[in-house]
């Protein structure tokens, strides 16, 4: 999903100071995607970096980096130790990066390492089923959400419902807020939405919860991992999970304190795999 901000992992274009073997073993590289500029995001961040120096008893560098792809680039090409990645984007790491998943965050407002995908209508459209939603018109997120497309998409396939044929008409409404927005003022019948996002939009005053009527829920997605590359070497593994495990009560992207790291590891984004599958996607030939 794209409202994380905080995303540990080195840019592609990372400066040849963190580019040089003897560097790598003596730091961790650790980055950032701007949500904001890139020099306040790395001092906001510096609270959490100075906590996994600690832990860890090595510098920790911060660099900002431009998009998942860059991330993923850099974790692929040893140009990075250290990446958080999006549930779908560390599939996708994974057919073309040796990486695998060791933690997964935990806040204290969500109090669990997972979410959920949700369809809700607005309660006066009459739609309480998902054969209801046959010839509405509809709000999709955007085509690579986890959340408000990839994951409902295959739910509404599992349940008999063709997406692209059944519904009237198909919007991607390019975020979560935007479409349950859209459902409050029924610009559209139904949409998809990450049940946490949609709780923040109720808290907000964006939307009334007596308004609205869930017509499917997903199965628990697995929140984004922090990742790192396979072949750091297995004492430096258990020093950077250990490290990790131990950083909490810190503010965490845009979704309030950090309660802290659980671990994990690749087959719980199974689930992902699994989905992709339904819906027919080559992991292999996506970027």
């Amino acid at each position: 999903m794209k409202r994380r901000s905080l995303l540990f992992g080195a840019a592609a274009g990372v400066g040849a100071a963190f580019l040089s073997p003897a560097r790598a073993q003596q730091a961790l590289t650790v980055g950032l995607i701007p949500s904001e500029d890139s020099r306040a995001m790395i001092a906001n961040s510096q609270r959490m970096m100075d906590m996994l120096a600690q832990g860890l008893g090595m510098p920790v560098k911060p660099f900002v980096a431009a998009d998942y792809n860059g991330v993923i680039e850099a974790l692929r090409s040893k140009r990075l130790d250290v990446a958080y990645l999006g549930p779908f984007s560390y599939v996708l790491g994974t057919t073309v990066a040796d990486i695998e998943a060791f933690a997964v965050a935990e806040t204290k407002k969500a109090g669990r390492t997972f979410y959920y995908s949700q369809v809700v209508a607005h309660k006066d459209s009459g739609i309480k089923s998902v054969k209801d939603l046959k010839g509405r018109t509809f709000a999709f997120v955007d085509p690579s959400s986890t959340s408000g497309h990839l994951f409902p998409k295959a739910g509404l396939m599992k349940a008999g419902f063709d997406p692209d044929k059944d519904f009237g008409r198909v919007i991607f409404s390019g975020s979560h807020d935007s479409s349950a927005i859209a459902v409050q003022n029924r610009k559209v019948d139904a949409a998809a939405i990450a049940d946490r996002i949609l709780d923040a939009a109720v808290a907000k005053g964006l939307v009334k919860r007596e308004d609205l009527v869930e017509v499917w829920r997903s199965d628990p997605i697995p929140e984004s991992p922090t990742v790192w590359r396979k072949d750091l070497g297995a004492d430096l593994k258990q020093r950077v999970q250990a490290a990790f495990l131990q950083v909490k009560d810190i503010p965490w992207s845009d979704q309030g304190l950090l309660n802290g790291f659980h671990p994990t590891n690749d087959a719980a984004y199974n689930v992902i795999r699994d989905t992709a599958k339904i819906l027919k996607l080559d992991l292999g030939k996506m970027k």
